[in-house]
């Protein structure tokens, strides 16, 4: 148990400083540039993985399309919202935004599958929305537009994410969570890399020159390999030892590692707002998990 516990807290710290360094690379390379590069390795990384049949990938006779429908919510529409969101903003902001995300599949499960909140859900649910308000109206930074567009990149990004668990719930029957993550990642290589390709037309040698730059190849490696594909293992493993209910209270970890590391390792601003409106968020989000029936975890790549 012990062993689990800690495999929770280090697959949430890979998850907190992934915003990290997705702020960083994007000092360098274009967001799709980004996202092309983290798929593209994740996918050969599960390939490989395939191959030496260290995970077992059954595709035969699936209904593949409905798979790559819900792709467009996550990973095409999803990562596009929140890497835009990150490089608009702060990683601390965008942490406490995307805490966001089981408040929301409340919401759509209650639109959608009839699944109505508790009175203790409702109230957290508010409690979220409040502190969202504390971050958004705080400063008045909305006369900036560009963070204004980074914040709504954000809630876009919240909201692809809560629509890609709700609507895969019954693809969970079919597919194994491996089975859905190497799907994802492989089309989000395709997706990504063919627009990276379409808006840049950068030649191999050029992308072979922007590899080299340390904060983008360790970013590339660290999303690709450590938050995509290490941090998905952790998850299961880690759910599976403590179960879901438990496990949710160890994804408020990641939102502080995200905060701290902002402040801590890129010098980002943090006034009183940020701390009450994370505060807020962080009881909301605890208590819309800890009042409601306990579900299937999402199989969704985070960070």
């Amino acid at each position: 148990m012990i062993r689990a516990y800690l495999v929770a807290v280090l697959t949430e710290l890979i998850f907190g400083f992934s915003f990290i360094f997705t702020k960083g690379a994007l000092d360098y390379v274009t967001p799709h540039q980004l996202l092309a590069f983290r798929f593209i390795t994740a996918a050969f990384v599960l390939t490989i993985l395939r191959a030496l049949r260290i995970i077992k990938i059954n595709l035969k006779d699936r209904p593949l399309g409905r798979v790559l429908l819900l792709a467009l919510f996550q990973p095409v529409l999803y990562f596009i919202f929140e890497t835009t969101g990150v490089n608009l903003t702060t990683a601390s902001e965008a942490g406490l935004m995307i805490a966001l995300i089981p408040v929301f599949v409340t919401l759509l499960a209650a639109l959608f599958l009839k699944e109505i909140p508790s009175p203790l859900q409702a109230v957290s649910i508010a409690i979220s929305v409040l502190g969202v308000g504390f971050i958004v109206l705080g400063g008045g930074r909305l006369t900036t537009s560009g963070h204004a567009l980074g914040l709504l990149a954000l809630l876009g990004a919240v909201l692809s994410a809560a629509l890609f668990t709700t609507m895969s719930r019954w693809l969970s029957r079919q597919f194994r969570p491996v089975e859905l993550t190497y799907i994802m990642m492989w089309a989000g290589a395709i997706f990504f890399g063919g627009l990276a390709l379409a808006q840049n037309s950068l030649t191999p040698a050029q992308i072979l020159a922007l590899l080299q730059d340390k904060k983008v190849w360790t970013a590339v490696l660290y999303l690709g390999v450590l938050s995509s594909v290490v941090a998905f293992f952790g998850t299961n493993y880690f759910i599976a030892k403590i179960g879901a209910a438990r496990s949710a209270v160890f994804a408020n970890l990641a939102t502080i590692v995200s905060v701290a590391a902002g402040i801590g390792l890129r010098g980002e601003p943090f006034h009183w707002y940020h701390l009450v409106g994370g505060v807020l968020i962080l009881l909301g989000v605890a208590g819309t998990n800890r009042f409601g029936p306990r579900a299937r975890p999402s199989t969704r790549p985070r960070g």
